[in-house]
């Protein structure tokens, strides 16, 4: 990418700004790659704003600071911080590709939306995120581990006592003890954070492998005092639970869950229901005061059984903190994350100058959600 190509494919980026959004899919710097590689960036005035990015910033990087109107007319590539209400669907030219979170794997009815305004929908939640060629799109990993960040400041934030111990002249204050459900990237950042924090970390996946990985932050892993090892699944692998001893295992967790003074869940599944780590049993059983931060509260449900997006006390006193939004509220870095992975993936897809699909490959074949070019008849023998 030394030498800049000549600009053949137009990308555009709209103001997604809202009261639960700050972020913008094209940053300065992205700008400027993208002009290496022969894209014209096209950008809404004021979509950078609220991540800290003026329209001179974009003008100086080579950005077209433009109207809404004049960015869906003129682009040949739309990218999103999530993805294009269906008002704005029905304004976007025919043949006009969309990158974004689409939620394709809950909503056909967008998607058939979409084909049926002769849109290619590129859904980044479709990512073979086993691929190492597919990390530097990986929009998931990127801002879950901004979202795991920011959980454990705002679990800190609402608590009402220190996260580290304090000495004072009226005696000592013990460390918070803190429980994080779901070891994946969110959660991991999570741990990082709270136990920089000065709080005493505990954490729990589902997956036996997760442990490790746990542990390495120097936080302890929950035991639940049930043994599950007994035979292995087909291959030598771990074998999925039976319905009893799923139970088991989250009667488990409820029980544990009550010594314990905050707890962040992680497990946000893109466009699907999250899985309940928490039950109301979970809840109950918890003192007063104590915290918790649903990272994945949603119109489709939480982590947290009841979970709502927003902050709830229940009877018991007890702050539920629904938390879905958290990366915008680090808007500039999650930003510059976010926008290299939508810049990757558009990158991706350019061709010989121009936007192309190829469902030969895996990761066109698992991307396009909408607009899939009709399959080649087979060569005649």
């Amino acid at each position: 990418m030394a030498e800049t190509q000549e600009a053949t494919v137009k990308f555009g980026v709209l103001n997604e700004t809202s009261s639960d959004e700050s972020r913008v899919a094209l940053t300065p710097d992205i700008v400027t790659r993208l002009r290496k590689a022969g894209i014209t960036c096209l950008i809404e005035s004021g979509a950078g704003i609220a991540a800290h990015y003026t329209d001179d910033d974009y003008a100086k990087a080579g950005a077209q600071v433009l109207s809404a109107d004049e960015v869906v007319a003129k682009a040949d590539a739309l990218g999103f911080v999530d993805r294009p209400s269906a008002s704005l669907v029905a304004t976007i030219k025919p043949g006009t590709w969309v990158i974004g979170m689409l939620g394709s794997f809950t909503d056909a009815d967008y998607v058939a939306a979409l084909e049926k305004a002769g849109i290619v929908g590129i859904g980044i939640e479709k990512l073979p995120r086993q691929l190492s060629s597919a990390q530097s799109m990986d929009e998931m990993t990127s801002q879950n581990s901004v979202m795991g960040y920011k959980a454990a400041l705002v679990a800190a934030n609402a608590y009402g006592s220190f996260f580290p111990m304090m000495t004072t002249a009226a005696g000592t204050i013990r460390p918070a003890k803190v429980l994080i459900l779901g070891a994946g990237i969110a959660g991991l950042q999570a741990i990082g954070t709270a136990r920089r924090l000065g709080a005493v970390v505990t954490a729990y996946d589902v997956r036996p492998a997760s442990r490790g990985e746990v542990e390495s932050l120097g936080a302890k892993f929950l035991d639940l005092g049930l043994d599950f090892s007994a035979g292995q699944g087909e291959g030598g692998y771990a074998r999925a639970l039976t319905p009893e001893e799923q139970a088991a295992q989250q009667a488990a967790v409820d029980e544990k869950a009550a010594g314990f003074d905050v707890i962040i869940t992680t497990a946000k599944v893109p466009g699907r229901k999250p899985p309940v780590l928490l039950t109301k049993a979970g809840v109950d059983g918890l003192k007063r005061g104590a915290v918790i931060v649903d990272c994945a509260a949603s119109e489709l449900g939480g982590n947290v059984e009841g979970s709502v997006v927003g902050t709830t006390v229940t009877d018991g006193g007890v702050t539920v903190i629904g938390a879905p939004y958290l990366a915008s509220e680090v808007s500039n870095t999650a930003s510059n994350l976010l926008a290299r992975n939508v810049a990757d993936v558009l990158a991706h897809f350019v061709r010989d100058g121009r936007l192309s699909i190829d469902l030969n490959e895996e990761l066109d074949d698992a991307l396009v959600v909408a607009g899939r070019p009709a399959a080649a008849a087979p060569a005649e023998a």
